[in-house]
Parts: structure tokens; C-alpha cells; sequence
């Protein structure tokens, strides 16, 4: 395993760069990035510090510094130590600004100021917590997705995601022998997604779960052919209701997350459709 070191420097919380990182590191095989974190890198007495840690341990240095004094100093240090710094939003800036014709505002964070929308997104947060694993189902109707699947198919995972996105979302666990609630039967404005899992990959990892709390691993919520039957089920509810299904058997949290995102904004667009529809003159079209 090759080894060396990476030194992520941002004027913020260093979510974009550690990103960026996450999705380049991921295409090489065998190498290992001994990773540095500097976040909030807004001065010079700061970058000092950072180029201090650099000469410690040489290695290439990706940047989100948008102060061009502060990220002058850092750059030149690296010329002088003879390493790579690679400011990662500059392809980006520079073509929105030609193409825009607009000057950029160089303002660090600039991106986590508490807007409507940031307190939007908190709400969200918020409501998602309030209506997991079924609760609180009397005003379900408020959210913008709700997520329905059996045990362990990564229904909150999901939901907690989504609202950090900014959606309202609620999820509800399907229960063999237990009744759809009558609240989730007549939904209108909120998305309902199906979240659905291999049967095999879903008792393997129940079985795993009872045996982390010390539980019969045999029991029916891990027997293969009761855990077919309940995905098959569910999915017979999904079908009757017309609900989408996403299987999440090989996704990831953040791409089942996206597909869901996608479905919400076509369920919005058929909403607005209707309404527009609903709101032209007879004999008008």
C-alpha cells in the first residue's frame, strides 16, 4: 500500500474539498492518503499554521480558499517547498463568471449563511426526527416524502439524509400481520417510496443484527423464506398503490437518496400539471 500526504485546506468547514477528495481517492487502487485537515482558513497568522504542518509532511496540498491575499501566501509557500496546490474551485468559478460576465465575491462561507433556505433545511431536519419509524402519523400529509419499507432497508438512514437535503420526510416500518395505517393510504401531497432489499442480503443482515443483541438468529425475522414472503408483500402494497420502488439492495445511502430526489421532483411536476390543468377554462387547451 502506497502511502502519502494529503492536506486539505479550507476557508470553511471543508465539506466541498473533503468531497472532492472522497471522489477522486476512490478511482486509485493501493494508495493511502495520511489526510491533514485545515478548516477555516481565514488569515495569515492561520495559513502559517497550515504551512508550518505542510513542511512537517510534505505531500500535495487541494485548497477552497476564496480570499486571494490568504491563498496567495499558501501557494507560494508551496512553489518554495517544491508540492502541488491545486485550488479546486477555480475551473468552476472561472467559467460561471465568463459566462455569467459577473464578478465573483471572494466571501469565505459564504455558502452556510443562515438564509431562509438553511433554517428550511433545519426544519426539515426537525420534522424528519419528529416522524420516524412511524410516528406522529396524524399529520404525515405535511411531509415531502414518506419512505415505507420493511426492517432494515435503511428507511431512517435515508430520511436523515433527504432532510439535510432539505426535505420533510417521514418513514413508516411495514410489520407482517400489521395493517397499512389508514393515514398512509390516502396521501396526496407527500411522495410515498417503496424501499425494498434481496431477500438473501436482507436475512443476512438481520441475522447479523440478532446476533449483535444476543438474539435467536432462527427467529422468523431472519428465516430466509419469512423474509422473501415480507418483501414480497411489500411489494404487492407498492404495486396496489402505484407507489415507486427503489431497490437500495446495491445502493449506497447517498444514491438511493438521489433517485428519490429525482422521483419527488417529477411527483411535484405532475402536481403542478393537475393543478394547472384543473385551473384552465372548459373548452380551453
Amino acid at each position: 500500500m502506497r502511502s502519502f500526504h494529503l492536506h486539505l485546506v479550507s476557508d470553511a468547514t471543508g465539506e466541498t474539498v473533503t468531497s472532492v477528495t472522497r471522489a477522486c481517492m476512490v478511482q486509485f487502487e493501493g494508495v493511502h492518503a495520511v489526510q491533514h485537515n485545515w478548516w477555516l482558513v481565514r488569515s495569515q497568522g492561520q495559513v502559517e499554521r497550515v504551512i508550518a504542518g505542510i513542511e512537517a509532511n510534505p505531500g500535495i496540498v487541494l485548497c477552497t480558499l476564496v480570499d486571494t491575499a490568504v491563498r496567495g501566501i499558501l501557494e507560494e509557500a508551496c512553489r518554495r517547498m517544491h508540492v502541488p496546490c491545486i485550488p479546486v474551485l477555480d475551473p468552476v468559478l472561472g467559467a460561471l463568471a465568463g459566462y455569467l460576465g459577473a464578478e465573483m465575491h471572494a466571501t469565505p462561507g459564504r455558502q452556510y449563511v443562515l438564509d431562509a433556505e438553511y433554517f428550511a433545511r433545519i426544519d426539515a431536519m426537525q420534522f424528519t426526527l419528529n416522524h420516524d419509524d412511524g410516528q406522529l402519523l396524524e399529520d404525515v400529509e405535511d411531509a415531502d416524502i414518506v419512505v415505507i419499507g420493511v426492517s432494515r432497508t435503511s428507511k431512517t438512514p435515508t430520511c436523515m439524509y433527504l432532510a439535510n437535503r432539505g426535505y420533510k420526510c417521514a418513514n413508516y416500518p411495514l410489520v407482517p400481520g400489521v395493517p397499512l395505517p389508514a393515514e398512509l393510504e390516502g396521501l396526496r401531497r407527500p411522495l410515498v417510496v417503496g424501499l425494498t432489499k434481496d431477500p438473501k442480503s436482507l436475512s443476512d443482515i438481520r441475522r447479523a443484527r440478532l446476533r449483535f443483541l444476543n438474539h435467536d438468529e432462527e427467529s422468523d425475522y431472519a428465516q430466509f423464506e419469512k423474509v422473501r414472503e415480507e418483501v414480497a408483500s411489500a411489494r404487492r402494497l407498492f404495486s396496489r398503490h402505484g407507489w415507486p420502488v427503489v431497490d437500495v439492495t446495491r445502493r449506497s445511502i447517498e444514491e438511493a437518496s438521489a433517485t428519490i430526489i429525482q422521483l419527488h421532483g417529477q411527483h411535484i411536476a405532475k402536481i403542478e400539471g393537475a393543478k394547472t390543468e384543473a385551473a384552465r377554462p372548459e373548452g380551453v387547451k
